[in-house]
């Protein structure tokens, strides 16, 4: 009887030892590579209107990258080092956790390979990465007092804004069992809607943070992508309240779209724009006009 009531004390221990998983509330942000900073800072900074708010160098000197800002909590970071036209233009994705050590404790337990320790970052906010089962560079980020960004609420914040949230990041998969043992079953994602560009096939999967409303957007049949497609497929959406409006403000701005607004499968208004790099930014309205393709939507 001592020794049963010994292993249950121990069994006890460790289960409160066991890290449970914060809050995972929303995209943090995207990070892009460019070959040409200052086109990017015309199509970011003029064409969709967000502020160049600040930037961070290297230790050794030279621009790391610029940080191009949306809200208080989200941001697109571009990264001047694309190298060749065949590269992948996405530099990482990355989610806002309110505690980043515990987070890192708790995929540690759960096999993810995590760095040994945290400590806080040049901008001065908490934050690690870990690869995702495609090769994809995933960092959670825990926003701290007095760092770059936190100095900073508040401000950059400019009436010309094309968008005020970062609704989802896209990224491709090859196997949506391993994404899903990722995202959904560590982290908490939640599929809210998935469709296809017919009724009988699934290209696209809404995985929802679990303690926010963001997404993630899983990309399928992706196969040997040209460079323009994987800008298509890796994309950030920024949500607008009227499409039309969108349309005729990146018109006047001297940005004329491969083409203008329309209704997509999952029934919501979108237009597509596409940076110097061929990086995808779709603007978006929140809600479906009509009946999504092949599944229903989840709202809550």
């Amino acid at each position: 009887m001592f020794r049963r009531l010994i292993a249950a004390a121990s069994l006890l221990a460790a289960s409160c030892l066991a890290a449970d998983r914060p809050a995972i509330v929303g995209v943090a942000h995207i990070g892009l590579k460019t070959a040409d900073l200052a086109a990017s800072k015309q199509f970011y900074g003029h064409v969709l209107g967000f502020a160049d708010a600040f930037s961070l160098d290297k230790p050794t000197g030279g621009l790391m990258l610029t940080y191009f800002k949306v809200n208080d909590h989200q941001y697109i970071e571009i990264f001047p080092t694309l190298s060749s036209p065949t590269e992948d233009r996405l530099s990482h994705i990355a989610f806002e956790t309110t505690d980043a050590r515990q987070l890192r404790d708790y995929l540690d337990q759960h096999g993810v390979k995590v760095p040994a320790t945290l400590k806080p970052g040049l901008d001065g906010n908490l934050s690690f990465m870990v690869k995702d089962p495609d090769g994809h560079n995933v960092e959670f980020v825990q926003y701290m007092p007095g760092s770059l960004h936190s100095r900073n609420f508040g401000k950059f914040l400019p009436a010309t804004r094309i968008s005020h949230r970062i609704i989802h990041v896209g990224v491709t998969v090859r196997d949506q069992a391993a994404a899903d043992k990722f995202y959904r079953d560590i982290l908490g994602f939640r599929e809210t809607w998935h469709g296809g560009m017919t009724d009988t096939r699934t290209d696209w999967v809404d995985m929802r943070v679990p303690d926010g409303t963001d997404w993630l957007e899983y990309m399928l049949n992706v196969n040997n992508p040209s460079p323009k497609s994987l800008g298509v497929m890796h994309h950030l959406a920024l949500g607008v309240p009227d499409i039309q409006a969108a349309y005729k403000e990146v018109l006047a701005r001297g940005m004329t779209p491969p083409s203008g607004p329309k209704i997509g499968r999952d029934g919501k208004w979108q237009l597509n724009l596409y940076d110097p790099d061929l990086t995808r930014a779709e603007l978006m309205e929140p809600h479906p006009v009509q009946t999504p393709c092949c599944s229903p939507m989840l709202s809550k």
